[in-house]
């Protein structure tokens, strides 16, 4: 399948327009203080994008970022805006056709940029395989993927992988295409389907005990939308199958526990993190606004309080005293319409 997708996104993908799903998504859903900084990324490598989420958390001053399957190089090209001449953006593609796009407007848009050095690299390579590219243990502050590990046939090696890179307190934040059910083998060989991110997706529960697994033990769904096939063939061809797009964030952070325990914890965020001045959303169930007193689970104290977030929140309790699971803790599929604002108390 690794060839398949090299064909596809190499040579019969040719730009956005190809696509046969609206998996990709448009840009009039980027946040405002987002839409300057992609209008300054080239043409040639905006044609090229085919990724199906927003792949840009909070406070990157200064990270070192990894965008796995980075295809020509957008979101490499934003993010090298948001970390600035201090930070660094590492892009890995097995695609060599997409990375000739993206080496070549290197020097275009540092010079748009206006830095004195450039801060990004391309790295021809497998997601799978990372440890190939001497990408040292702990040596990521952030990793990001925008619709393509769903593409790599071992999903184990691409967590395992990410996880090992990692620094503590990092996280993997990245979009991607889920299901409602696993998908029958057969599909998974079908070329279009696997290079649409159909056939390749992972079940969504699946996932979970998979990157539980390997060490992301408490995976939080920031986004999600429902994707439209157009192509009247392919949608005959996965039937009732129903696909997602959702964008997880998954920390890496000792002591987090499998279920939302209560300790009688709370926290109250400052304000203080730019462009989120009324509110901070960590994920689709925590929307936490200034000044206001909000009740949390450990492991959401711990995801602010042990990460780059710290100093934007007053922290409220300890780990002396256990009140049982978290109000409001339940199973089910997680991709729902419900509105991140609409819960008062926060449990994934």
């Amino acid at each position: 399948m690794q060839e398949v997708v090299q064909k596809y996104y190499g040579k019969t993908l040719q730009g956005t327009h190809d696509l046969q799903t609206n998996a990709c998504c448009s840009d009039t859903a980027l946040p405002h203080h987002i839409r300057p900084l992609l209008a300054r990324v080239h043409t040639e490598v905006l044609a090229r994008y085919y990724g199906c989420g927003l792949v840009l958390p909070e406070l990157l001053a200064g990270l070192t970022i990894l965008d796995l399957g980075c295809g020509a190089g957008r979101d490499v090209y934003v993010l090298a805006q948001l970390v600035g001449e201090k930070g660094e953006v590492i892009g890995v593609d097995m695609t060599a056709e997409q990375l000739v796009v993206a080496r070549r407007h290197e020097q275009y848009h540092q010079r748009t940029f206006g830095f004195k050095r450039g801060n990004v690299r391309f790295l021809h390579g497998n997601i799978e395989r990372l440890y190939e590219l001497d990408l040292a243990d702990e040596s990521i502050d952030l990793i990001v993927s925008n619709c393509v590990i769903n593409l790599a046939p071992d999903k184990t090696a691409v967590l395992r992988e990410a996880f090992r890179v990692l620094k503590p307190g990092g996280e993997l934040y990245f979009s991607d295409v889920y299901s409602d059910r696993r998908i029958p083998a057969a599909l998974t060989q079908d070329p279009v389907l696997y290079g649409e991110c159909l056939s390749g997706a992972l079940y969504w529960n699946d996932f979970l005990p998979l990157a539980r697994k390997h060490g992301f033990t408490d995976p939080r769904l920031v986004d999600d939308r429902s994707i439209n096939i157009d192509n009247a063939e392919l949608a005959d061809k996965v039937g009732n199958i129903r696909f997602f797009s959702a964008t997880y964030r998954l920390f890496k952070l000792p002591g987090l526990e499998l279920s939302c325990e209560d300790h009688g914890q709370a926290v109250v965020y400052r304000g203080t993190i730019p462009h989120h001045r009324h509110a901070f959303r960590l994920d689709k169930h925590h929307f936490i606004e200034t000044g206001k007193q909000f009740p949390v689970c450990g492991n959401t104290w711990r995801m602010l309080h042990n990460t780059r977030f710290v100093e934007h929140f007053e922290f409220h309790g300890n780990f002396d005293q256990h009140f049982g699971i978290f109000p409001g803790c339940g199973m089910g599929i997680p991709f729902t319409n419900a509105v991140a604002g609409e819960q008062k108390g926060g449990c994934c």
